[in-house]
């Protein structure tokens, strides 16, 4: 018998809703709302009408895409939190009508662990490697810097987070800083190729443990700028691309000493990075580094799985549907969590 899951994520200011048979991916459909760049960062008002205006149009296309009607669905999985609240309520609302509706069985997801199921993906006609359990998994975005030692898909541990600033949101920060269109992550990672890694350096935190702290990098390279500008105001032109790469390798080098020592500590040689972050080459190239240096089996999502996608959401809905695990009616978004759900 196959088993459609509808996904719906709405989380932040990409609309998008994807079809799946099981772990494999039969649509995966995204509106964009370039309505942001002009501020230079989302607007949360603007994101949920945004989202009103887009999700019956892209549910739409999603089914088309799938081949399939909404008769054949199994199952409506959306994202529950965290994120925006009033872009939630909007994929939330639209879940919980769609469900009883069509009277199947409504599922709630967590954002990041969504992020962590893309995984798992399998497309049509291919056969993707998977991690097993337990691994170690740097979820890393705009919204969440964290080290989750996954035991099962729905037993995970938090053992390292951010105590400020996500690392994705550092990137855009510091992009904004440099006067850098938004989303500024993957400005700078195309300019960081052109650049010098080692041109310039930046104090970094260093905290015991697992943890992260990302405010005082910004700090540190907000009054480098300040003090270079005084001499040159065109420094930052004039130096755009060594300045990009070597935040860059502060950003990415923090990221990875944490996950080395977790690794190392835990004995977990299973290592996989996924959320928006994940998509950054210099990211990806530290770790196929380290799958070297340190004898690991890594696990990189596609591309089109590293950004907020339904798909995700899908695969993290489809495993709680196999588990019986529905959710009611009277539920509500919620904006931030501490727990995986």
């Amino acid at each position: 018998m196959n088993e459609y899951i509808l996904a719906i994520e709405s989380s932040c200011d990409d609309t998008s809703a994807a079809v799946l048979r099981g772990t494999t991916v039969l649509s995966n459909i995204i509106a964009n709302q370039e309505v942001h760049r002009q501020y230079g960062g989302v607007v949360p008002e603007l994101a949920s009408r945004a989202h009103q205006q887009n999700i019956i149009p892209v549910v739409d296309a999603a089914l088309k895409h799938a081949n399939i009607t909404k008769k054949e669905l199994s199952a409506i999985a959306f994202t529950r939190g965290p994120g925006l609240l009033g872009s939630l309520l909007v994929g939330s609302s639209f879940s919980k009508a769609f469900a009883l509706s069509m009277n199947i069985p409504l599922i709630e997801v967590n954002h990041t662990n969504g992020h962590i199921m893309a995984l798992f993906a399998q497309e049509e006609g291919e056969i993707s490697k998977v991690p097993e359990f337990p691994f170690l998994c740097l979820a890393v975005s705009g919204g969440h810097t964290q080290i989750i030692k996954v035991k099962d898909y729905f037993d995970l541990e938090i053992i390292g987070k951010t105590i400020d600033d996500a690392a994705g949101e550092a990137f855009d920060k510091i992009a904004k800083i440099m006067g850098l269109p938004y989303p500024g992550g993957p400005v700078i990672d195309k300019l960081a190729q052109e650049g010098n890694p080692k041109a310039f350096s930046f104090s970094r935190a260093h905290l015991p443990g697992y943890n992260y702290s990302f405010s005082g990098l910004k700090t540190s390279f907000l009054y480098f700028l300040r003090d270079k500008l005084k001499e040159d105001a065109d420094f930052i032109e004039k130096n755009k691309s060594d300045l990009c790469a070597s935040i860059q390798r502060e950003i990415i080098d923090t990221l990875m000493d944490k996950l080395v020592k977790a690794s190392k500590e835990t004995g977990i040689r299973q290592v996989a990075i996924a959320g928006g972050v994940s998509a950054n080459s210099a990211l990806k190239k530290a770790m196929y580094d380290a799958e070297k240096k340190y004898k690991w089996d890594i696990f990189i999502p596609k591309f089109k799985f590293c950004t907020d996608n339904a798909a995700m959401i899908g695969i993290a809905g489809y495993f709680k549907y196999k588990n019986g695990d529905y959710a009611t009616q009277d539920l509500t978004p919620y904006a931030r969590t501490t727990t995986q759900k």
